[in-house]
């Protein structure tokens, strides 16, 4: 990674998106793609294991210390989900999602508006949610190529390698701006 080609990206973001970002209370996340790489690893017992990278750990603590909640909607169920979850103190993880707008207002249309919403997906299942999303992101390695069309940003890392880590930083870096602007 070439990190002052990835600082100039952090700072040249849209002011619309930096005034997005301030609004943000709940960052949900997908996970296949986004928190992961995508990649599968089963053994010989079909026990499944997923890559977490550290840096987005770090970067979901900071969010959270913002009073920003955390929230997983997957499409698929995996072990190794809830206890990354777990370990990073999610509030909520939904998986085996088959409507994730639906799971979305099932769980929090009653406590956040969308305005106050940061969607990540990678893939056409997403499209609902980052729609509806006040703040809509994607990832350069997402599997469908017009995701674009529905996102209001494209992280600098791909999914697994460090994407969820650039949202966190969008968020601190835009809530950061507002402390210093009251």
């Amino acid at each position: 990674m070439n990190y002052t080609k990835y600082y100039e990206q952090m700072n040249s973001i849209d002011q619309k998106i930096i005034e997005k970002a301030k609004n943000i209370q709940l960052l949900v996340l997908d996970v296949d793609g986004v928190l992961t790489d995508g990649g599968i690893i089963l053994d010989e017992n079909g026990a499944e294991s997923k890559r977490f990278f550290a840096q987005d750990g770090h970067g979901l603590m900071l969010v959270r210390n913002l009073d920003v909640e955390l929230a997983i909607i997957s499409g698929r169920y995996s072990k190794a989900v809830e206890y990354r979850a777990k370990d990073l103190k999610f509030t909520e993880v939904i998986q085996g999602s088959r409507d994730k707008l639906g799971d979305f207002k099932e769980r929090f249309s009653k406590k956040y508006n969308l305005d106050q919403v940061c969607f990540v997906g990678d893939d056409i299942v997403d499209i609902e949610l980052m729609e509806k999303a006040g703040l809509s992101i994607t990832v350069p390695n997402a599997n469908y190529n017009k995701l674009t069309d529905y996102s209001d940003w494209i992280t600098p890392r791909y999914g697994g390698f460090g994407a969820v880590r650039d949202v966190c930083d969008l968020i601190v870096l835009a809530k950061n701006d507002k402390k210093s602007n009251k």
